[in-house]
């Protein structure tokens, strides 16, 4: 029998792609008879983002890459008739924002399916908005800075409307952010970066018979057991922090760091400053440069140096406990055993990563589905303590939140000195995480369900 082909479509920003690539490499492995591809797009947008907010922006793909993608399958179909050996197309896999390739699958006559990078929980949220839009009605921009509370399917508990992507508000952006799950209802199938022990209520609150089967195949955390990035692990930089940490006590360092767009304004900088020196605390601190004022589709950068920005003689008072760089290898820095705590953005893949390496989050959203996600991890899951829940880039894409030192010190305390029980929590997650993916687990059992969908529907 020939091998199934499957065609796995990313956004171009580099988290989704190696997520994707992951799952093609998931594929392979389990299954001899499965043969993937993975078609990357020139990027319309900083390729070093991952956000939400820049998903949509280059949600316009499809239509700029269709006659790309058709001349590809085309070449696929003609291969697999003149040789034997060829691979025969059996499907797509698509990440949710680039839906509109559909169509192609479609006039080809192959099944599709799409990849959630996000949460069950953030994608039952997105099912559920378009279900109040699209047949009661709603008006989701009223829910802008609204108090009221909605009782969403994927969630236990009511969820302020005020804590939705800041996109929902807005008339333009809902119009593309609902096409998404709109299109989720055409999918064969929807593969999400989760694992049903983590998830359990969000995953089996979409397995209602109006949502295409999901497949929870996380979490999918890259790290360089699996594969060694020698760019970063050959730098000087990378070595000088790992060397840090190597000198530092087991659990002993709070480490700080916000995403590929997370970046403070000066006056919250010297906030976070003066609560890191008056908790006394070990630290590691990814301190970024914000872009230029109204220049929110630019990518934060690093300092030359970090005395521009900090309180006067900060970095010489603090030389002891801690240590302040620009931009981290987080993965590595999360597995290593000397950390105790993350201070995090709380984006997805930040999330998957504390709990695969088994480290409480205090939680600080910044941006898009990231207040979700902190509501989900304190309030759902009970796996991570707040600074500040109600967090968002103003109109001109600046983070002027300006938590006081007070805020952020009790929140670090709070896990550090007395946060026994939430560790503990984490620790078990993660331990479940690790094994979910083995032989007899839910996630290596929904992969081969999957699989075997593919196969099935390859059959000639």
């Amino acid at each position: 029998m020939k091998k199934a082909e499957v065609v796995l479509i990313p956004l171009p920003a580099m988290g989704h792609k190696v997520a994707v690539v992951e799952i093609a490499k998931l594929l392979v492995q389990r299954d001899d008879r499965i043969y993937t591809t993975v078609l990357v797009m020139h990027p319309t947008v900083d390729p070093s983002t991952t956000t939400f907010n820049e998903s949509l922006a280059a949600s316009t793909l499809p239509d700029r890459q269709k006659p790309h993608v058709k001349e590809y399958v085309s070449k696929i179909r003609t291969q697999s008739e003149l040789s034997l050996d060829a691979p025969r197309l059996a499907g797509f896999i698509f990440y949710s924002f680039v839906t509109g390739l559909k169509e192609v699958a479609n006039e080809f006559g192959l099944p599709w399916y799409a990849f959630s990078a996000s949460g069950a929980a953030f994608l039952g949220c997105l099912l559920h908005l378009q279900a109040l839009h699209d047949e009661q009605g709603a008006d989701l921009t009223e829910f802008k800075n609204s108090d009221v509370e909605l009782s969403i399917p994927s969630l236990v508990n009511p969820f302020p409307a005020k804590l939705l992507p800041s996109v929902l508000f807005e008339k333009d952006s809902l119009t593309t952010v609902l096409e998404q799950p709109r299109a989720l209802a055409e999918a064969r199938g929807i593969l999400v970066n989760t694992f049903l022990e983590f998830e359990s209520h969000a995953v089996n609150s979409l397995s209602n018979g109006r949502t295409p089967p999901i497949y929870p195949v996380g979490p999918i955390v890259k790290h360089k057991r699996d594969g060694h990035d020698v760019g970063s692990e050959g730098s000087n930089n990378y070595r000088n922090i790992i060397e840090w940490l190597d000198d530092q006590p087991p659990s002993s360092v709070l480490f700080l760091c916000f995403g590929s767009g997370g970046s403070f304004r000066e006056k919250q900088v010297k906030e976070i400053a003066c609560a890191l020196e008056k908790c006394g605390h070990r630290f590691l601190w990814s301190l970024r440069k914000p872009p230029p004022r109204g220049k929110w589709e630019y990518s934060p950068s690093d300092y030359a140096n970090f005395q521009e920005i900090l309180p006067k003689e900060f970095l010489n008072r603090t030389a002891k406990i801690g240590k302040v760089i620009g931009w981290a290898p987080q993965v590595d820095i999360l597995a290593h055993p000397a950390i105790g705590m993350f201070a995090s953005h709380c984006g997805w893949n930040s999330i998957l990563e504390s709990i695969r390496f088994g480290v409480p989050i205090v939680a600080w959203p910044l941006y898009a589905e990231q207040q979700f996600n902190a509501f989900q991890m304190v309030i759902e899951l009970g796996l991570a303590v707040e600074i500040k829940m109600d967090c968002r880039k103003n109109s001109h894409g600046d983070n002027e939140i300006n938590v006081s030192a007070d805020g952020i010190m009790k929140a670090i305390k709070h896990v550090m000195e007395q946060g026994k029980e939430i560790r503990k929590k984490v620790k078990e997650m993660s331990r479940i995480g690790e094994k979910t993916l083995m032989a007899g687990g839910c996630s290596y059992s929904s992969l081969g369900r999957l699989v075997d969908d593919i196969i099935i529907d390859n059959q000639p």
